[in-house]
């Protein structure tokens, strides 16, 4: 229960809906209680009842009795209506308040964080492990209270009429709710094992959806089906079991209800011969002891919940108490000058152990365009990863407009810098919301995005599309080619008017011709800072000065034609990709 403490302040935020909760729990309980008082006075009434009193007598009798059930019967569902409608509202509310909590601390961690845990892992904590943690919060906590109430009311009446029959029909409840923790306890265990099947089952359904070119291509469907198979056949039989267990449920709540009405009737009886108790007694009694017996049945599954619950809050609560290793130190307004510099920098990777950046140290003027170039591994993106403060350099400074990157705010940069990433990532959304994804100005003009589009050398491609801008991109943008996604991604990043240009090996996936364009067009942007990271030379050869890497380090820089006359590794590197393309 300890994990679960760390919720006592959403009880806090929603004290009164909860407060409530539990007023109306101890109202529709009171009423609940009193139709076996009213139902167990009535049979008294009638055992006594007398021959002067003639069939209308018993008939008004009748209705006022049934009338007066009905309105028990109304008001205890008035109550209970009202009991949903705080209490569990109030869990669905908390779970809605956890939910969007720990969307925003992943959204404050670091690009480490996203690196050591699965992106699965990631889902499940904000999915079903909150699933269960509302399970505690709603019915958990709402079947506890009411078992508490309702025990104490009718435990209180059945002691008045007779305590020697309390004690031996309420017996068998706490061994029922024993028995029914031993089952929710295995219905729990097997359902984690479904669940992990069906999850199992998910993932080779979508990887095989993502990758179905990759599968036809190589001719693998049967095998890709034989595997779906063998999960589905796991899950089956996992099922079933779970089945089988699930229907020993019931059967031992009416084996155990039905013993304790047996003794009830057979003990009573014995009462009522030595006058020890009334027959509207052993009826109070009968309706009491079933009353009681969901509620004391619920103790076992009450339990389970709450020890998944715990399980669950204690998984959320190791993510919720990560702390970003990157913070923003400077709340400040910033306004990017254009100046950038490395000094001495160092950086290994921590899980490797791998020295990617070593006694790096360049320089960028305001409007300077600055090419890197290095063989796969060299640690160019590791670069722009330091310059975007997604990690720290063990040693040295990076200098923003003379100012170290720690010291700036660091939210401001970001909005001022423009970055295509190698991967390309498009949301599953139309080419006009991607587009505006970029922009710090919500919605564009189309005007804007034709501009941007055709500075990016795309908008030929999206004028032929039906929809043209509505036009939906599928997961990834998978209805595209990968030259297209390159060049909107380098729209989407064009389109918020950067100071600081960054491409990262974005145009790989585009022909030397389509390449040269898009270059000869960003060249109008408007004096921006651009970082131009690619291993082919092509990318950067206009670039006002080009920078070297290997492992790590810079080992030339100059201009493109200032490299090629020192005839070393980069005039190395030009030779050999011009007699590939020539080839």
């Amino acid at each position: 229960m300890k994990s679960l403490s760390y919720l006592n302040k959403y009880f806090f935020k929603y004290k009164w809906r909860f407060l409530l909760g539990i007023l109306f729990i101890v109202g529709s309980n009171w009423f609940k209680v009193e139709m076996p008082e009213f139902f167990g006075d009535t049979t008294d009434a009638l055992t006594k009842w007398g021959t002067e009193n003639s069939q209308d007598d018993l008939l008004y009798y009748a209705l006022e009795v049934g009338a007066y059930f009905m309105l028990l019967s109304l008001i205890s569902g008035i109550f209970l209506f009202m009991t949903r409608q705080t209490i569990i509202i109030m869990s669905r509310l908390i779970e809605f308040d956890l939910k969007n909590e720990i969307y925003v601390h992943y959204q404050r961690l670091n690009y480490s964080f996203f690196k050591k845990n699965t992106t699965g892992d990631l889902m499940n904590r904000i999915s079903e492990d909150v699933s269960h943690v509302r399970m505690y919060l709603g019915p958990g906590i709402m079947y506890t209270i009411n078992l508490a109430v309702l025990a104490i009311l009718v435990i209180n009446n059945m002691l008045q009429i007779s305590a020697s029959l309390t004690v031996a029909v309420l017996l068998p409840l706490p061994i029922m709710s024993f028995v029914i923790y031993k089952v929710a306890s295995k219905i729990n265990t097997i359902s984690r094992t479904v669940q992990e099947e069906q999850s199992n089952m998910s993932t080779i359904a979508q990887e095989t959806f993502t990758g179905i070119r990759v599968i036809k291509a190589y001719s693998r469907t049967q095998e890709i089906e034989d595997k779906f198979n063998t999960s589905a056949e796991n899950y089956k039989t996992k099922s079933m079991r779970l089945v089988l267990v699930n229907s020993l449920f019931m059967p031992t709540i009416f084996i155990l209800i039905g013993v304790s009405t047996i003794m009830c009737i057979y003990l009573g009886g014995l009462l009522y011969y030595d006058d020890g108790i009334t027959p509207g007694g052993i009826m109070k009694f009968i309706f009491y002891v079933n009353m009681l017996t969901w509620p004391f049945a619920s103790v076992g599954w009450v339990t389970s919940l709450i020890q998944r619950a715990a399980a669950s809050q204690t998984r959320i609560n190791e993510f919720l108490e990560t702390t970003p290793d990157i913070v923003n130190n400077s709340n400040a307004p910033f306004k990017f000058e254009g100046k950038i510099e490395f000094k001495n920098v160092y950086y290994t990777y921590p899980n490797s152990g791998i020295m990617a950046i070593k006694d790096l140290s360049f320089v960028i003027l305001k409007g300077e365009s600055l090419g890197i170039v290095g063989k796969t591994g060299s640690g160019k993106s590791t670069i722009l990863k330091l310059l975007m403060r997604q990690i720290e350099p063990d040693q040295g400074e990076i200098l923003i407009d003379g100012v170290n990157l720690p010291d700036i705010n660091l939210e401001e940069f970001k909005n001022q810098t423009g970055i295509v990433p190698q991967d390309v990532f498009l949301f599953s959304d139309s080419i006009r919301n991607n587009l505006e994804f970029g922009s710090l100005e919500g919605e564009v003009t189309d005007e804007r995005l034709i501009e941007v589009t055709k500075m990016a050398h795309v908008y030929h491609n999206i004028a032929e599309f039906k929809n043209k801008f509505d036009t939906v991109l599928g997961e990834r943008g998978v209805n595209l080619s990968g030259g297209q996604k390159q060049r909107i991604s380098i729209a989407r990043a064009l389109i918020r008017n950067p100071k600081l240009l960054i491409l990262d090996d974005c145009l790989s996936a585009v022909d030397t011709e389509t390449e040269e364009i898009i270059l000869e067009n960003l060249k109008k942007v408007e004096a921006p800072t651009s970082l131009v990271v690619s291993h082919r030379i092509s990318s950067i050869r206009n670039a006002n000065r080009i920078i070297n890497i290997v492992e790590g380090s810079v080992t030339e820089e100059g201009t493109h034609q200032e490299l090629l006359k020192r005839n070393g590794a980069y005039a190395e590197l030009y030779k050999k990709q011009l007699m590939e393309e020539k080839a």
